[in-house]
Protein backbone atom coordinates (compact mmCIF):
# COMPACT_ATOMS: atom_id res chain seq x y z
CA UNK A 1 0.00 0.00 0.00
CA UNK A 2 1.07 3.17 -0.97
CA UNK A 3 0.70 6.71 -0.26
CA UNK A 4 -2.19 7.05 -2.27
CA UNK A 5 -5.75 7.08 0.32
CA UNK A 6 -8.74 5.11 -1.07
CA UNK A 7 -9.69 2.36 1.90
CA UNK A 8 -7.71 -0.72 0.33
CA UNK A 9 -7.50 -4.68 1.68
CA UNK A 10 -5.66 -5.90 2.46
CA UNK A 11 -4.72 -3.78 5.54
CA UNK A 12 -1.95 -5.39 7.85
CA UNK A 13 -2.55 -5.46 11.68
CA UNK A 14 0.60 -5.30 13.84
CA UNK A 15 0.51 -6.36 17.58
CA UNK A 16 2.79 -4.44 20.07
CA UNK A 17 3.05 -6.97 22.42
CA UNK A 18 4.89 -5.53 25.73
CA UNK A 19 6.90 -2.49 24.77
CA UNK A 20 9.36 -1.04 27.59
CA UNK A 21 7.30 1.51 28.84
CA UNK A 22 3.55 -0.19 30.50
CA UNK A 23 4.19 -1.80 33.81
CA UNK A 24 2.37 -4.53 36.04
CA UNK A 25 1.35 -1.28 38.08
CA UNK A 26 -0.71 0.18 35.48
CA UNK A 27 -1.59 -3.57 34.33
CA UNK A 28 -1.28 -7.44 35.64
CA UNK A 29 -2.14 -8.30 32.11
CA UNK A 30 1.41 -7.29 30.72
CA UNK A 31 3.44 -9.90 29.40
CA UNK A 32 7.09 -9.74 30.58
CA UNK A 33 8.87 -12.81 30.06
CA UNK A 34 9.94 -14.45 27.30
CA UNK A 35 6.90 -17.16 27.11
CA UNK A 36 4.42 -14.79 28.50
CA UNK A 37 5.42 -12.55 25.47
CA UNK A 38 5.49 -15.51 22.96
CA UNK A 39 2.07 -16.61 24.12
CA UNK A 40 0.75 -13.28 24.16
CA UNK A 41 2.22 -12.90 20.44
CA UNK A 42 0.75 -16.20 19.22
CA UNK A 43 -2.63 -15.25 20.72
CA UNK A 44 -2.62 -11.98 18.93
CA UNK A 45 -1.77 -13.72 15.57
CA UNK A 46 -4.57 -15.86 16.08
CA UNK A 47 -6.46 -13.18 16.79
CA UNK A 48 -5.57 -11.27 13.48
CA UNK A 49 -2.43 -9.98 13.82
CA UNK A 50 -0.11 -10.95 11.00
CA UNK A 51 2.67 -9.24 12.48
CA UNK A 52 4.25 -8.91 16.03
CA UNK A 53 6.20 -5.76 16.89
CA UNK A 54 8.43 -7.08 19.84
CA UNK A 55 10.42 -5.83 23.14
CA UNK A 56 11.59 -7.57 26.07
CA UNK A 57 11.66 -7.71 29.58
CA UNK A 58 14.07 -8.36 32.40
CA UNK A 59 11.77 -11.45 34.01
CA UNK A 60 12.48 -10.48 37.64
CA UNK A 61 12.18 -6.90 37.56
CA UNK A 62 9.43 -6.71 34.66
CA UNK A 63 12.04 -3.13 33.59
CA UNK A 64 13.03 -2.80 29.89
CA UNK A 65 15.92 -5.28 28.77
CA UNK A 66 18.50 -5.15 25.59
CA UNK A 67 19.61 -8.92 26.84
CA UNK A 68 20.16 -10.75 23.34
CA UNK A 69 19.29 -14.05 25.67
CA UNK A 70 15.65 -12.59 26.00
CA UNK A 71 15.20 -11.98 22.94
CA UNK A 72 16.77 -15.21 21.48
CA UNK A 73 14.10 -17.49 23.79
CA UNK A 74 11.08 -14.60 22.53
CA UNK A 75 12.14 -15.13 18.95
CA UNK A 76 12.53 -19.00 19.16
CA UNK A 77 9.50 -20.08 20.89
CA UNK A 78 6.95 -17.68 18.30
CA UNK A 79 8.72 -19.41 15.10
CA UNK A 80 8.41 -22.96 17.10
CA UNK A 81 4.70 -22.43 17.16
CA UNK A 82 4.55 -20.05 14.09
CA UNK A 83 6.91 -19.92 11.57
CA UNK A 84 4.17 -17.84 9.20
CA UNK A 85 4.01 -15.15 11.84
CA UNK A 86 6.36 -11.68 10.67
CA UNK A 87 8.60 -10.68 13.33
CA UNK A 88 8.87 -7.06 14.16
CA UNK A 89 11.72 -6.42 16.76
CA UNK A 90 12.56 -3.03 18.19
CA UNK A 91 15.78 -0.98 18.30
CA UNK A 92 14.80 1.82 20.04
CA UNK A 93 16.11 1.13 23.38
CA UNK A 94 19.44 2.62 24.26
CA UNK A 95 18.80 6.25 22.61
CA UNK A 96 17.41 7.75 26.23
CA UNK A 97 19.49 10.27 27.71
CA UNK A 98 18.50 11.99 31.17
CA UNK A 99 20.61 14.58 32.55
CA UNK A 100 22.18 15.05 35.77
CA UNK A 101 20.68 17.50 38.30
CA UNK A 102 24.05 18.50 39.01
CA UNK A 103 25.58 18.49 35.43
CA UNK A 104 23.25 18.54 32.28
CA UNK A 105 26.27 17.37 30.58
CA UNK A 106 26.65 14.29 32.62
CA UNK A 107 24.22 11.48 32.23
CA UNK A 108 22.15 11.06 35.20
CA UNK A 109 20.10 7.89 36.37
CA UNK A 110 18.16 6.60 33.83
CA UNK A 111 20.12 6.97 30.89
CA UNK A 112 20.15 4.20 28.35
CA UNK A 113 22.48 6.08 25.74
CA UNK A 114 24.51 3.14 23.99
CA UNK A 115 26.90 3.17 21.06
CA UNK A 116 24.36 2.75 17.80
CA UNK A 117 25.98 -0.79 16.84
CA UNK A 118 24.87 -2.18 20.26
CA UNK A 119 21.44 -1.20 19.73
CA UNK A 120 21.05 -3.07 16.36
CA UNK A 121 22.98 -6.27 17.55
CA UNK A 122 20.53 -8.16 18.19
CA UNK A 123 18.98 -7.68 14.42
CA UNK A 124 22.19 -9.59 12.95
CA UNK A 125 21.50 -12.49 15.36
CA UNK A 126 17.66 -12.99 14.92
CA UNK A 127 17.41 -11.35 11.29
CA UNK A 128 13.47 -10.77 11.37
CA UNK A 129 11.61 -9.45 8.43
CA UNK A 130 11.12 -6.43 9.93
CA UNK A 131 13.18 -3.96 12.57
CA UNK A 132 12.21 -0.57 13.90
CA UNK A 133 14.44 2.49 13.30
CA UNK A 134 13.58 5.55 15.23
CA UNK A 135 14.58 8.87 13.65
CA UNK A 136 13.13 10.76 16.60
CA UNK A 137 15.28 13.35 18.78
CA UNK A 138 12.89 14.53 21.12
CA UNK A 139 11.53 14.87 24.57
CA UNK A 140 10.47 12.16 26.93
CA UNK A 141 9.10 12.76 29.71
CA UNK A 142 12.26 14.23 32.10
CA UNK A 143 14.27 12.63 29.36
CA UNK A 144 15.53 13.31 25.91
CA UNK A 145 15.40 10.31 23.39
CA UNK A 146 18.43 11.07 20.85
CA UNK A 147 19.20 9.68 17.27
CA UNK A 148 21.25 11.65 15.47
CA UNK A 149 21.90 11.67 11.73
CA UNK A 150 25.30 9.81 12.11
CA UNK A 151 23.99 7.15 14.51
CA UNK A 152 21.19 6.70 12.34
CA UNK A 153 23.21 5.61 9.27
CA UNK A 154 25.45 3.74 11.24
CA UNK A 155 22.31 1.75 12.69
CA UNK A 156 20.71 1.63 8.76
CA UNK A 157 24.04 -0.14 7.35
CA UNK A 158 23.85 -3.08 9.85
CA UNK A 159 20.06 -3.91 9.76
CA UNK A 160 20.65 -3.29 5.99
CA UNK A 161 23.26 -5.69 6.25
CA UNK A 162 21.03 -8.37 8.59
CA UNK A 163 18.61 -8.51 5.34
CA UNK A 164 15.45 -7.04 7.89
CA UNK A 165 13.24 -4.66 6.64
CA UNK A 166 13.55 -1.19 8.51
CA UNK A 167 10.27 0.06 9.80
CA UNK A 168 10.98 4.01 9.94
CA UNK A 169 9.35 5.07 13.09
CA UNK A 170 8.24 8.94 12.79
CA UNK A 171 7.35 11.01 15.64
CA UNK A 172 7.25 14.81 14.32
CA UNK A 173 7.63 16.54 10.87
CA UNK A 174 11.29 16.92 11.22
CA UNK A 175 11.55 13.15 11.21
CA UNK A 176 10.41 13.13 7.80
CA UNK A 177 12.63 15.51 6.70
CA UNK A 178 15.42 13.23 8.01
CA UNK A 179 13.82 10.20 6.22
CA UNK A 180 13.72 12.24 2.90
CA UNK A 181 17.50 13.15 3.04
CA UNK A 182 18.20 9.26 4.34
CA UNK A 183 16.28 7.99 1.08
CA UNK A 184 18.22 10.88 -1.23
CA UNK A 185 20.94 9.65 0.11
CA UNK A 186 20.76 5.78 -0.17
CA UNK A 187 20.77 4.55 3.62
CA UNK A 188 17.11 3.73 2.90
CA UNK A 189 15.43 2.52 0.09
CA UNK A 190 13.01 4.56 -1.94
CA UNK A 191 9.19 3.38 -0.96
CA UNK A 192 10.36 2.86 3.07
CA UNK A 193 8.09 1.38 5.09
CA UNK A 194 6.68 3.82 7.44
CA UNK A 195 4.55 4.34 10.97
CA UNK A 196 3.61 7.24 12.17
CA UNK A 197 3.55 7.60 15.86
CA UNK A 198 0.75 9.88 17.44
CA UNK A 199 -0.27 10.97 21.28
CA UNK A 200 3.37 11.01 22.78
CA UNK A 201 3.00 14.32 24.59
CA UNK A 202 5.90 15.92 22.60
CA UNK A 203 5.47 14.22 19.08
CA UNK A 204 2.87 14.11 16.33
CA UNK A 205 -0.34 15.56 18.36
CA UNK A 206 -3.61 12.81 17.37
CA UNK A 207 -5.47 14.22 14.72
CA UNK A 208 -7.16 13.00 11.13
CA UNK A 209 -5.77 16.66 9.87
CA UNK A 210 -1.77 15.18 11.17
CA UNK A 211 -2.19 11.81 10.26
CA UNK A 212 -3.62 13.17 6.77
CA UNK A 213 -0.73 16.06 6.78
CA UNK A 214 2.09 13.82 7.45
CA UNK A 215 1.26 11.09 4.77
CA UNK A 216 1.24 14.25 2.48
CA UNK A 217 5.43 14.56 3.45
CA UNK A 218 6.06 10.78 3.12
CA UNK A 219 8.35 9.70 0.49
CA UNK A 220 6.79 8.82 -3.20
CA UNK A 221 5.32 5.07 -2.71
CA UNK A 222 5.96 4.92 0.88
CA UNK A 223 4.29 1.81 2.14
CA UNK A 224 2.29 3.03 5.82
CA UNK A 225 0.21 3.08 8.70
CA UNK A 226 -0.53 4.82 12.08
CA UNK A 227 -0.96 3.93 15.53
CA UNK A 228 -1.90 5.99 18.69
CA UNK A 229 -1.09 5.86 22.53
CA UNK A 230 -3.15 6.07 25.04
CA UNK A 231 -6.32 6.97 24.74
CA UNK A 232 -5.86 7.48 21.22
CA UNK A 233 -5.09 4.24 20.31
CA UNK A 234 -8.87 2.76 18.95
CA UNK A 235 -9.54 6.33 16.93
CA UNK A 236 -5.98 6.15 15.63
CA UNK A 237 -6.68 2.74 14.13
CA UNK A 238 -9.75 4.16 12.24
CA UNK A 239 -8.09 7.37 11.00
CA UNK A 240 -5.28 5.18 9.87
CA UNK A 241 -7.52 3.10 7.93
CA UNK A 242 -9.36 6.07 6.66
CA UNK A 243 -6.58 7.48 5.30
CA UNK A 244 -5.48 4.09 3.50
CA UNK A 245 -3.09 3.27 6.05
CA UNK A 246 -2.11 -0.23 7.62
CA UNK A 247 -2.89 -0.30 11.66
CA UNK A 248 -1.20 -1.23 15.15
CA UNK A 249 -2.78 -1.98 18.55
CA UNK A 250 -1.21 -3.25 21.34
CA UNK A 251 -0.49 -3.26 25.33
CA UNK A 252 2.25 -0.85 24.63
CA UNK A 253 -0.05 1.39 23.50
CA UNK A 254 -2.60 1.16 25.18
CA UNK A 255 -3.97 -1.14 28.51
CA UNK A 256 -7.27 -0.23 28.41
CA UNK A 257 -9.83 -2.61 26.20
CA UNK A 258 -12.22 0.43 26.65
CA UNK A 259 -12.60 3.48 29.32
CA UNK A 260 -11.77 2.43 32.40
CA UNK A 261 -11.73 -1.56 31.26
CA UNK A 262 -8.36 -2.96 31.22
CA UNK A 263 -7.69 -5.69 28.29
CA UNK A 264 -7.08 -8.96 29.58
CA UNK A 265 -4.60 -9.59 26.53
CA UNK A 266 -3.58 -8.37 23.12
CA UNK A 267 -5.73 -10.98 21.54
CA UNK A 268 -8.90 -8.57 22.80
CA UNK A 269 -7.22 -5.40 21.68
CA UNK A 270 -6.68 -6.86 18.41
CA UNK A 271 -9.87 -8.54 18.74
CA UNK A 272 -11.65 -5.19 18.66
CA UNK A 273 -9.03 -3.35 16.13
CA UNK A 274 -10.50 -5.70 13.81
CA UNK A 275 -13.75 -5.56 14.27
CA UNK A 276 -12.89 -1.60 13.48
CA UNK A 277 -10.88 -2.34 10.15
CA UNK A 278 -14.53 -4.67 9.01
CA UNK A 279 -16.87 -2.11 10.45
CA UNK A 280 -15.37 0.39 7.89
CA UNK A 281 -15.21 -1.55 5.50
CA UNK A 282 -11.67 -3.34 5.50
CA UNK A 283 -10.13 -6.64 5.87
CA UNK A 284 -7.17 -7.74 7.58
CA UNK A 285 -4.05 -9.16 5.74
CA UNK A 286 -2.75 -12.84 6.62
CA UNK A 287 0.92 -13.16 6.94
CA UNK A 288 1.11 -14.20 3.31
CA UNK A 289 -0.81 -10.92 2.38
CA UNK A 290 1.04 -8.83 4.83
CA UNK A 291 4.42 -9.72 2.98
CA UNK A 292 3.41 -8.72 -0.27
CA UNK A 293 1.46 -5.66 1.00
CA UNK A 294 4.77 -4.85 2.81
CA UNK A 295 6.94 -5.77 0.05
CA UNK A 296 9.15 -8.14 2.45
CA UNK A 297 11.56 -10.39 0.93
Amino acid sequence: MSSTYPIQAPFVLTCAVTGNLTTREQTPFLPVTPAEIAASALEAAKAGAAVVHLHVRDPESGKPSMAIAHYKETVDRIRDANPDLILNITTGPGGRFVPSQDDPSVAGPGTTLLPPEQRVEHIGILRPEICTLDLNTMNSGSAVVINTPVNVRKMAAIIRESGARPEIELFDSGDIAMLADLVKDGTIDPAPLCSLVTGVRYGFQPSPETILYARGELPAGSIWGAFGIGRFAFTTVAQSLLAGGHVRIGLEDTIHLDKGVLAKSNAELVTKARRIVEDLGGQLASPAEARKALRLA
